[in-house]
């Protein structure tokens, strides 16, 4: 699989290996070592995922993918501590796709990247492909938001919301199962693709993103309805 990846790491012996792992799968690898020169790449180079440290000696993380969601939808996985569930809960929670612990195997590196950028590359040719096709959209209308699985768009109130991938996923998998209570598990697991670990908090954190999305008011949301103790629901 083809793919040109940023990696922002300013401990070099780290960012070397996940680039000799992640250049033997026939990805192109572009490494900073901190955020400033990271900042400049992302703003002239074109990259299909990036992954970066949260801990930089000038920028943090947490920065650098905001300054990328700003213009830009591709993956970003993050990099933090052991044990920094904060970490993990804020990366997510301002776009961040996916995060991996320190210390990690490289080969971890390599399978996330290419769950990641698989889900990317999907996404966009559903988006691209619309008028090779001439069957009906499929989509969903419900009080105003509308989420079209052919043109991988979402309005409110006829305002384009922008997701990510995986927000769109999330999205479309929750109106696909209106009126039902979808568990944390179950939608890690079909929007992921992996098994569900405990205690995890990437969807609580993708759910909160929506919401912000979405404009939805945390004590009464319109459309995404947390069910305490089972999980979420769209009425």
């Amino acid at each position: 699989m083809e793919g040109n990846i940023l990696i922002v790491d300013d401990e070099k012996e780290i960012a070397d290996l996940i680039e000799v792992c992640l250049q033997n799968d026939g990805y192109t690898v572009q490494k900073c070592y901190n955020g400033i020169e990271a900042l400049k790449y992302i703003e002239s180079k074109p990259f299909d995922l990036a992954i970066l440290d949260v801990m930089l000696p000038d920028i943090d993380g947490f920065r650098i993918c905001q300054k990328i969601r700003e213009r830009y939808y591709y993956p970003i996985i993050m990099l933090t501590a052991r044990g920094e569930d904060m970490d993990k809960i804020m990366g997510l929670t301002i776009g961040a796709d996916d995060y991996i612990t320190k210390p990690f195997n490289p080969l971890e590196v390599v399978a996330r990247v290419k769950t990641q950028l698989r889900r990317y590359v999907q996404y966009n040719q559903g988006a691209a492909s619309k008028e090779d096709r001439a069957q009906p959209a499929e989509e969903y209308d419900i009080r105003g938001l509308v989420i079209n699985k052919n043109t991988h768009k979402c309005t409110l109130y006829g305002r384009e919301i922008a997701l990510t991938p995986i927000e769109f996923s999330i999205l479309w998998y929750l109106c696909g199962q209106r009126g039902n209570v979808i568990s944390s598990e179950e939608l890690f697991e079909k929007v992921w693709g992996e098994a569900y670990i405990d205690n995890n908090n990437t969807v609580m954190a993708h759910i909160g993103r929506l919401r912000e999305k979405l404009k939805e008011p945390a004590r009464h949301p319109k459309f995404i309805k947390t069910v305490w103790g089972v999980g979420y629901t769209v009425e």
